[in-house]
């Protein structure tokens, strides 16, 4: 029998009668799935006060989860309503705290039965900052955070931002529903891999969903450099060798996936890779998938999954990576009490 690991991940879709696909056997949503359009230039100012925003509860959770590899404990995830940190321990008990972007408020629930919110408005920074430290201070919490942003440039102190003070409800809901599609897509591209591979989370340095899978082997110091953000971050970050994706709100007109490796082997970014439209991009160094052309496509769901799988496929192949070690038929075990493979 043919092993996953020894079909090209170029080469494995299927068309199906019901309009979808499918990838490495695995059916993928069909065309009708909705792919929402928002044009980066329409929601800016929204999108970089969330930024400050989702910075803020990041820091929140970090400052009370213990250290995991590459800094898996700081993230957000993409929630049925929004974004939310997940359970935060504090104490001998836990917290978490959610962006509702379908009723546009701030959760803040407590596992004492304590919940305090506020409504997501138009309102600064500094005035976000306050409004969360007083809620939790409400629910006796207290949040010991570095009152700076991450990352960007320049970093005005959370507690001073009143530059940032935009929030459109829309926009916010729409970028949500952007997350979601990519969230699933992502999801099930994670579980082709049985290496070390992180979640699917939302890093709020840069604002990005990412998944990261990992060869196994150690990289080389990373050299840092991202604007106010310690060397030492980034060489927790990528500590390991790796193949990254994700999506975030720039690198075209609604956005962009993105898709590169670290260290980056030789020949990777003249490697092959899908669908229409896939580039890599010199200024960035990483390949980008415009996400007006996902929601152009036939097939979005098919169009993002060939560019997860060529991309991964190119820091994989020219990387040397132990293919048939790492991958693995997420069906595996479907309907049978037997691995699937070994019942052929």
């Amino acid at each position: 029998m043919t092993e996953a690991s020894d079909v090209p991940e170029a080469k494995r879709y299927e068309a199906r009668a019901d309009g979808g696909s499918e990838v490495a056997g695995v059916a993928t949503a069909t065309p009708t799935t909705s792919w929402p359009g928002l044009r980066v230039s329409d929601w800016t100012a929204t999108r970089d006060t969330l930024h400050m925003w989702t910075q803020i509860v990041g820091k929140i959770r970090m400052a009370h989860a213990p250290l995991v590899n590459h800094w898996w404990q700081v993230t957000l995830y993409v929630s049925s309503r929004g974004l939310t940190t997940s359970t935060v321990p504090y104490r001998a008990g836990a917290f978490e705290i959610e962006f509702d972007f379908v009723g546009h408020r701030l959760e803040v629930r407590s596992s004492d039965g304590g919940t305090r919110s506020f409504p997501l408005r138009p309102m600064p920074v500094a005035e976000f900052y306050t409004r969360i430290l007083h809620t939790l201070d409400e629910l006796g919490i207290e949040a010991p955070i570095h009152p700076y942003p991450n990352e960007v440039e320049p970093a005005i102190p959370f507690a001073e931002d009143h530059d940032h003070a935009s929030y459109d409800g829309e926009a916010a809901a729409l970028f949500w529903r952007q997350l979601l599609q990519a969230n699933r897509v992502m999801g099930e591209f994670r579980s082709h891999f049985v290496g070390k591979v992180s979640p699917v989370h939302f890093f709020w340095g840069a604002m990005d969903l990412a998944c990261t899978r990992f060869s196994g082997r150690s990289a080389p110091l990373h050299p840092g450099g991202a604007p106010n953000c310690g060397d030492w971050v980034m060489v927790e970050g990528y500590s390991r060798e790796l193949s990254s994706c994700g999506f975030w709100p720039g690198g075209g007109e609604e956005g962009a996936f993105y898709a590169y490796a670290y260290p980056e082997p030789d020949g990777f970014a003249d490697y092959p890779v899908g669908p229409e439209g896939a580039y890599f991009s010199s200024e960035f160094k990483q390949f980008l998938l415009p996400y007006e052309a996902v929601r152009a496509a036939p097939d979005p769901d098919r169009a993002v999954a060939e560019f997860l799988h060529t991309t991964y496929e190119a820091a994989a192949v020219r990387g040397q990576w132990d293919r048939s070690a790492l991958e693995d038929d997420p069906f595996r075990w479907d309907g049978t009490t037997s691995r699937r493979r070994d019942s052929e």
